[in-house]
């Protein structure tokens, strides 16, 4: 059997290592030859060189009188550029406070990887939907392990398995069996009429600031209408934040929201300052631990009761709400989801819930307030399709309102309030382009700049729903869009937060006129974990009539 000598461009000649190569092997079978020999990701872009000569023939190739020199889509193998940084902090001042900014600034400078130091922290963030989909790919390369460059390794909490433990450990198994069911579609709907509810008691409060001709910080609200509906929906908690307009938000809601903006700020330094004994690292630990214990008290009040044991799919869909389904549901052995597990899985349902469902509806109503047109064609798809304050917003509703359905698209593309989904390498490899990453290396794909990447949006800083009618966007690379991640670790709550939003926006819509409150810029917090709005106020103006249907609708 031949054998030949292969090396990396890039790398030194003495580095070159022998493989076998079978004479009836094609081309394409050597590049996948050479490939898992050197944990290259992506065959396909590899070519062979020798003496600065391409070779294209597996006969040239294996007898080639030397090592064959192998690029990756016409690149040397490298390490991936980033900025230089200065001693001790890095790259830190580089990238805060706006980090969306000057991520952008980096991709625009050194390509779609970059590699960044803060504070002693390596980083590797990529705005290339082909990596993207490679990373969130669980496979021989790429898996969801929280070592301590992952953004969520402050959080980590291995017997929450499904949301912040690593992929490949029995927690997480169980939790994958357990958990979905209750996030599915199907049980998802049957959550609709209390986020209905919901929604229509905050209406009497912002009935109430619009008789006080009050504009209103949009974020705030959001967060307490957000966190109202999913505390009934995940813990069965009424946390009272439409009693008044002035009602205060729930300690719960406070100390989860206080605990993402504690691990972005510990997240954004090195690996040492996680460890310390004080500050914000101490502030975090206690704080996880009293939210551990207000789920606790929940979860104990609602067994209190005596509780039916339920096959998953049946729980799923009696339960009324996640406690109720996790302290009922049983596996095909009788087996329930440990505690351990459920509190955990809890806590995370009820941040990830809110948290998601908040910032994305404060940036649909600064869509409202800032995109011409918007308003008056998502009411007058809501009057074309029947819609009053009588009706029910079913899923059989919604899915007949096909604008709206692109106009949260289009808002998830260009101000999706997630940005930093991580994944880790299992393995020394190298990605499309020659990038080297090392084991255990963290790459994050950049969900804003994915979405926002001109070499895959047409236009992408231009806001326009009906982009999503077109070839170019439906035939779309599935790693350009994924607001919610992709692969088996994206977020299992999707679902449960696209209900939410999707069930207030009718009834905000057609009972208000929003108008913008001042010009000045709208400001992010580059220190809480997702992205929203923080200064956006607004006034909420009761309507009192409406457009008749169109002439395509009568």
């Amino acid at each position: 059997m031949p054998l030949q000598r292969f090396c990396l461009l890039g790398n030194p000649v003495t580095s070159a290592i022998e493989i076998e190569v079978e004479s009836n092997t094609d081309l394409d079978g050597l590049k996948h030859l050479v490939a898992a020999h050197f944990a290259i990701v992506e065959p396909n872009g590899i070519a062979f060189q020798f003496d600065d000569a391409d070779l294209a023939e597996v006969q040239d190739i294996i007898s080639a009188q030397g090592p064959v020199t192998i690029t990756i889509d016409g690149h040397a193998v490298r390490d991936p550029p980033g900025p230089k940084g200065l001693p001790i902090v890095g790259n830190f001042f580089e990238i805060y406070p706006d980090h969306l900014g000057n991520h952008q600034r980096l991709f625009e400078q050194f390509g779609p990887v970059i590699q960044t130091n803060n504070l002693g922290r390596v980083t590797y963030t990529t705005n290339d939907p082909n990596i993207a989909a490679i990373a969130f790919a669980e496979s021989d390369f790429f898996t969801k392990e929280i070592n301590e460059a992952h953004p969520l390794y402050p959080l980590k909490t291995p017997s929450a398995g499904i949301f912040l433990g690593d992929t490949d450990t029995p927690e997480w198994r169980v939790a994958h069996k357990f958990l979905p069911p209750a996030l599915g579609p199907k049980a998802v709907r049957h959550y609709a009429p209390t986020m209905q509810k919901t929604v229509e008691d905050a209406c009497l409060v912002f009935d109430e600031l619009d008789k006080q001709g009050e504009a209103w910080n949009v974020y705030q609200y959001m967060l307490k209408l957000g966190s109202q509906a999913v505390g009934k929906l995940t813990l069965g908690l009424d946390f009272q934040h439409f009693t008044s307009p002035d009602a205060p938000v729930h300690d719960m809601v406070h100390l989860i929201a206080e605990m993402l903006s504690l691990n972005k700020k510990v997240t954004s330094k090195g690996n040492w300052y996680s460890s310390l004994p004080f500050g914000d690292p101490k502030r975090l630990k206690d704080i996880k631990s009293r939210i551990e214990s207000m789920v606790e008290e929940s979860i104990e009040n609602a067994a209190r009761g005596g509780v039916e044991d339920l096959p998953l799919q049946d729980a799923a869909l009696k339960a009324t709400n996640m406690v109720d389904y996790a302290i009922r549901a049983t596996d095909n052995k009788g087996e329930k989801l440990p505690k351990e597990s459920l509190v955990w899985a809890l806590v995370v349902a009820t941040a990830a819930g809110f948290t998601t469902t908040s910032s994305l509806l404060s940036w649909l109503i600064y869509g409202l307030v800032t995109y011409p047109g918007m308003q008056e064609r998502l009411l007058q798809e809501l009057i074309d399709n029947g819609f009053d304050n009588e009706t029910q917003i079913t899923a059989d509703f919604t899915e007949r309102l096909v604008f709206q359905e692109k106009y949260i698209k289009e808002m998830q593309r260009r101000h999706n309030p997630s940005f930093q989904p991580g994944r880790t390498a299992k393995t020394d490899l190298i990605l499309p382009g020659g990038y080297k990453i090392p084991k255990d290396a963290v790459i994050i794909p950049a969900i804003h700049h994915l979405h926002n990447n001109p070499d895959h949006w047409d236009n992408p800083y231009r806001f326009n729903p009906d982009r999503w009618d077109t070839p170019e966007v439906k035939n779309r690379h599935k790693g350009s869009y994924v607001p919610f991640g992709a692969g088996s670790r994206m977020c299992i709550g999707f679902n449960f937060a696209l209900q939410e939003v999707k069930v207030f926006l009718p009834k905000l819509i057609y009972n208000y006129k929003f108008t913008r409150e001042g010009d000045g810029p709208i400001e992010y917090d580059p220190m809480f974990q997702l992205i929203r709005p923080n200064n956006l106020y607004v006034r909420a103006q009761k309507r009192a009539k409406w457009p008749p249907k169109s002439e395509a609708a009568v």
